[in-house]
C-alpha cells in the first residue's frame, strides 16, 4: 500500500500536467433489466439484473503503462451473493500493443481508490488530524482504514454502515491491524461530528452527511457516488468547502455531488478549486488555513488503474506469481 500510494501520486501528477498522458472520458453503458426494456441511469441498478458497464482506457508514460479496465456495477448482485462491483484490467505492451497481462480489477480498484484518498489526505488534511470517520462498511471501508492510517496518525476511527452486523464485523476485523481506537457508531452524524478526516464510501444515492454536522477544518474523501444522479453530501457542504477532484472533466460529467449543486444553481463549475494532481505538482494550493473544509471528490480514473496494474504485474513477475499464457 505504501508503494501504491506513491505510484498514485505520480500518476495523478502526470495526468494533471498533461504531456503524453492519454485518458478519454470513460464510456458507460446502461445494461437493460431482465425485461429487456431500457432503463434510465437512475433506476438501472434497481431493475432486475440491470447495471452499468464502463470502459476505461489509458496510457501513462512514466513508468510506461498502457491498458484498459472493464468495470461493471450490479447492485442486484448482493442478493446473489456476488460483489456489486466487478472489474478486469488488461495491460498491453506500450511498444508493440501485445497483451502483457490480465488482472482481476476488483482488488486493484479497491486498493488504488484508497491509495488516492490517502494522497488527498496527505496534501489536504490538517497535519494534526486525529479522528477519522469511515461511512460505509464494505471493501472500500476496509481499504481506506488501511491506506489513511499510513499518512496520518489517528487516535480514534469511527465506523458507520447501514447494516449493524457488517459495521461490527469490520471493526472486529480491523482491530488487530491498527493502533487507533475503533468505534462502531449508530448514525452518520455520530461518525462525522468533530471528525478531522471523513471517508464517504457508501452506496448512497441521496446525501448522508450535512454541512451542519461537519466541523471547520475537516477533510472529506467523497468516494461512493459515481453517477451524475447520485450523491453523498448535501449542497450546503459542497458550497462551503474548497473542492478538489481527480479529473475536472470527469467530475463535471459524472459526479452527482457536484453536478446536482450546479444544476440547482448553488455553485458553478468554477467552484472546483483544482485537480489533486495540480496540488501535487505545486501548480495549485492545497490546504491554506486550519479551519477551511476541503473535499476531494474521487471518481476513479483509468490512469490510476493502469498504473496500479503495472505495479501489481511488476511485483508478481519479480516473485514468480501468476500464471503464464500463450496466445
Amino acid at each position: 500500500m505504501d508503494d501504491l500510494i506513491a505510484a498514485m501520486a505520480t500518476a495523478l501528477a502526470q495526468f494533471s500536467a498533461g504531456g503524453d498522458v492519454q485518458q478519454p472520458l470513460r464510456t458507460v453503458l446502461v445494461v437493460p433489466g431482465r425485461s429487456g426494456a431500457r432503463t434510465s441511469s437512475a433506476s438501472a441498478s434497481d431493475a432486475g439484473g440491470a447495471g452499468f458497464c464502463g470502459v476505461m482506457p489509458a496510457f501513462v508514460p512514466t513508468p510506461s503503462a498502457l491498458g484498459a479496465k472493464l468495470v461493471t456495477v450490479y447492485e442486484s448482485n448482493r442478493a446473489r451473493g456476488l460483489p456489486t462491483h466487478l472489474a478486469t484490467i488488461i495491460l498491453l505492451d506500450p511498444d508493440t500493443g501485445e497483451l502483457v497481462a490480465i488482472l482481476d480489477g476488483r482488488y486493484v480498484t479497491e486498493a488504488r481508490t484508497a491509495a488516492v484518498s490517502a494522497v488527498s489526505v496527505k496534501h489536504l488534511a490538517r497535519t494534526d488530524a486525529r479522528v477519522l470517520a469511515i461511512l460505509g462498511s464494505g471493501v472500500q471501508a476496509r481499504s481506506h482504514i488501511d491506506a489513511l492510517t499510513r499518512v496520518r496518525q489517528f487516535d480514534e476511527i469511527r465506523v458507520w454502515g447501514p447494516d449493524p452486523a457488517r459495521r461490527f464485523a469490520l471493526v472486529e476485523e480491523m482491530l488487530p491491524r491498527v493502533g487507533a481506537r475503533l468505534v462502531p457508531v449508530e448514525s452518520p452524524r455520530d461518525a462525522v461530528q468533530d471528525a478531522h478526516v471523513i471517508a464517504l464510501v457508501t452506496a448512497a444515492r441521496e446525501p448522508i452527511v450535512a454541512r451542519r454536522w461537519i466541523a471547520d477544518g475537516a477533510h472529506i474523501c467523497a468516494v461512493g457516488a459515481c453517477r451524475p444522479d447520485q450523491r453523498e453530501m448535501d449542497t450546503a457542504l459542497v458550497r462551503d468547502a474548497r473542492v478538489f477532484v481527480d479529473s475536472r472533466s470527469g467530475a463535471l460529467a459524472e459526479a452527482g455531488d457536484l453536478v446536482i449543486p450546479i444544476q440547482e444553481g448553488a455553485i458553478t463549475p468554477a467552484h472546483i478549486d483544482a485537480e489533486l494532481g495540480a496540488v501535487i505538482n505545486g501548480a495549485a494550493a492545497g490546504r491554506r488555513a486550519p479551519d477551511e473544509i476541503t473535499i476531494f471528490k474521487s471518481l476513479g480514473m483509468a490512469v490510476e488503474d493502469v498504473a496500479a496494474a503495472r505495479l501489481a504485474w511488476e511485483r508478481a513477475s519479480e516473485r514468480g506469481l501468476g500464471r503464464g499464457f500463450v496466445l
